[in-house]
């Protein structure tokens, strides 16, 4: 598959200004979607099991639990992208699983018409095994040792000192966040299209294809 259709996007938009201090604080207020989040991961789990077996018998994602589990890494990611997976937003995230057009965080997967039945008993653990040591390395053994915080955490003083948040560094958090949620949809049995061993910085995903609802201000 070509790089310009893979099935999983991820978009955001850096805010053209970010509160110099606010991001001490984020922890605190992403408290509630932490604790909804929790929640939500452990349906995606369950649910998850139930399209391990449907896409066994049928070769199908059953279309009703598709749509949910990509609205809990679309949740996911707003959140991650407020706090301290990007700190790219001061616009506090959404509750809800749907699109939100006017949020500066986008994610989706285009719905698989069909995926292999063979496929389906090893790529979640065995194909994606050199895709987990990458984000091991990004991501830590907790959200709280792995480069994606690291640099996240530079970002921070960098904007607590100078008022601005790198571009460059920004577009490199950005990266790496997609590289993670790529492997996790994959991982996930959302896609059969391995992903790629690359990084696409910046804001849009070139990489992807994306359909954002319009703007109900439009």
């Amino acid at each position: 598959m070509s790089a310009a259709t893979y099935p999983v996007r991820v978009d955001a938009q850096l805010d053209a200004q970010l509160s110099r201090w606010l991001w001490v604080v984020k922890w605190l207020l992403a408290i509630p979607h932490y604790i909804v989040l929790a929640l939500l991961w452990m349906a995606f789990a369950v649910l998850s099991v139930v399209a391990f077996f449907a896409i066994l018998f049928t070769g199908r994602y059953p279309r009703g639990i598709f749509a949910f589990n990509v609205g809990v890494l679309r949740w996911t990611w707003r959140v991650l992208y407020y706090a301290y997976g990007a700190l790219g937003t001061d616009t506090y995230p959404p509750f809800t699983l749907a699109e939100v057009p006017d949020y500066p965080a986008h994610f989706d997967v285009a719905y698989p018409q069909h995926l292999s039945r063979g496929l389906v008993l090893v790529k979640w653990w065995l194909l994606a095994l050199p895709q987990y040591l990458v984000v091991g390395f990004l991501g830590g053994a907790s959200p709280s040792n792995g480069l994606i915080e690291l640099l996240v955490v530079i970002a921070g003083i960098v904007l607590a000192v100078t008022g601005r948040y790198p571009r460059d560094l920004h577009d490199l958090i950005l990266g790496f966040n997609r590289w993670v949620l790529r492997v996790v949809a994959y991982a996930g049995l959302m896609t059969d299209a391995y992903p790629p061993f690359r990084l696409d910085m910046g804001g849009a995903d070139s990489a992807g294809t994306l359909t954002v609802p319009p703007s109900s201000a439009a």
